[in-house]
């Protein structure tokens, strides 16, 4: 089992998440309904942005707009520096070796794309020096989990059915987990690419990221780390975990829309081709035939979101100060006030760990006789904004016999009473459509 966050740090006080609200135009003048402020639990869909993200990426826009890596002018040396001083931030917060390990992308599915469609390139003849690396055919397998999000599940659908590798997943038990002994089962000698969440977006289960790094290099196989909902949340080192590639996004850890990271094993990079080509990214043209650049310009062909870049480096600089251990532990308490609430109240089913150990940030639940739409329609009106719906992962609900969830996620700017609004809005919803008697209370156990 993969311990959760040492309570060694001291996790943030309520005090100090009053003073980091203030840094939060959305939290220091909230949307109200009903009278009462919005309670935000949507951070696993997109977070809120403090002030000084805002203001770093306006002030760019003001003051030093120019085009990076184009010409000679002190303007855009000025941007330039800027921009790449944003890359070394990425690649220092994430623990790479070297800031060329990180490339800029739209987002994190645009960065698990650039891997699946770059390893595409290498397998029709477009390769680079060292592409055989990534040679796909038959006999091969690719490996992911039942659980992915849609974003690490379809490319590895179609690169399987391009280069003719078995595409094959590790099922999830009854609560949407699974284990490492079930990964351990399913890697064998002919797995040459296995991908998985570092933190499921349903269940919350974090995964033992390093020990299945280990596995899949015992038989020489790539990893692909989806890590959306781990990087906002936890003390990551994609060198110390031992990944060769990992993926996440700007807008769910502080920052803005529009661009995500990927990272890679310098040696990995260099041998991936690039699936878009375009300007900026090359050293030679022809008529003919194009010759490409070394990571990471090889792939950020075109001109970049270079404000939202500058911005992302300003909201990693706002997780690092405001430190992100003692923000885990601070979130570890939130997930299990929110857990044992969910666990005491009938007609609840908890996905995932069924309590608050390996689970990160979220809980999501199926309520007994209601459709996750209407669950969510109440909560909004009761001023409780969640996410409902598959969540873009729908073999793993399918897996568990539903449509959709209800999902609650918490950020270091979580309070307790916005987490017993979510839980008060479900027993509250349940009472409104009448899928529980009246006088039913918490602490009569879980529906399961």
């Amino acid at each position: 089992m993969v311990p959760m966050p040492s309570p060694d740090p001291t996790p943030i006080t309520p005090d100090e998440v009053a003073d980091l609200r203030a840094a939060f135009p959305y939290f220091s003048d909230p949307p109200s309904a009903g009278g009462r402020p919005v309670a935000y639990l949507d951070a696993a869909a997109t977070s809120q942005r403090p002030a000084r993200v805002l203001d770093a990426e306006r002030a760019f826009l003001e003051h030093a707009n120019a085009a990076v890596h184009r010409g000679t002018s002190r303007a855009v040396g000025s941007a330039t520096e800027l921009f790449e001083g944003a890359r070394a931030t990425v690649a220092g917060f994430v623990g790479a070796d070297r800031p060329e390990q990180i490339v800029f992308a739209e987002n994190a599915t645009d960065a698990l794309n650039i891997i699946a469609l770059g390893i595409g390139e290498a397998n029709a003849g477009l390769g680079v020096t060292g592409s055989e690396r990534f040679a796909l055919g038959a006999g091969d397998e690719i490996l992911v989990t039942e659980a992915e999000h849609h974003a690490n599940l379809i490319p590895w659908q179609r690169l399987a059915k391009k280069t003719g590798a078995a595409f094959r997943y590790i099922p999830v038990n009854e609560y949407g987990t699974w284990s490492i002994d079930d990964a351990r089962a399913a890697i064998n000698a002919r797995t040459r690419i296995f991908a998985f969440s570092h933190v499921s977006n349903v269940t919350g289960f974090l995964s033992p990221a390093a020990e299945l790094a280990s596995l899949a290099r015992e038989v020489g196989a790539i990893t692909v780390l989806d890590a959306c909902q781990s990087v906002p949340h936890l003390p990551v080192r994609f060198g110390e975990l031992g990944v060769d590639f990992a993926a996440f996004s700007g807008h769910k850890m502080l920052g803005p829309n529009g661009v995500g990271v990927l990272y890679g094993r310098e040696e990995l990079l260099a041998a991936l081709p690039p699936a878009r080509t375009g300007g900026s990214a090359i050293t030679k043209v022809t008529m003919e035939e194009a010759e490409f650049l070394p990571p990471p310009m090889r792939f950020e062909a075109g001109t970049q979101p270079v404000s939202q870049i500058v911005a992302l480096g300003e909201a990693v600089a706002f997780n690092r100060d405001v430190g992100v251990a003692r923000a885990a532990a601070r979130e570890h308490e939130l997930v299990e006030r929110l857990v044992q609430g969910i666990l005491e109240t009938p007609g609840l089913r908890l996905l995932g760990p069924q309590g608050a150990e390996q689970r990160v940030a979220l809980a999501a639940v199926e309520v007994a006789g209601l459709h996750a739409h209407d669950v969510g329609q109440f909560l909004d009106e009761q001023g409780v904004l969640v996410r409902v719906g598959h969540h873009c992962a729908q073999p793993l609900h399918r897996a568990l016999g539903m449509a959709s969830s209800t999902r609650a996620s918490v950020h270091v700017t979580t309070t307790e009473d916005e987490v017993d609004r979510f839980l008060d809005g479900l027993r509250g919803a349940q009472r409104y459509f009448g899928t529980v008697a009246p006088s039913a209370t918490p602490g009569a156990g879980s529906a399961r």
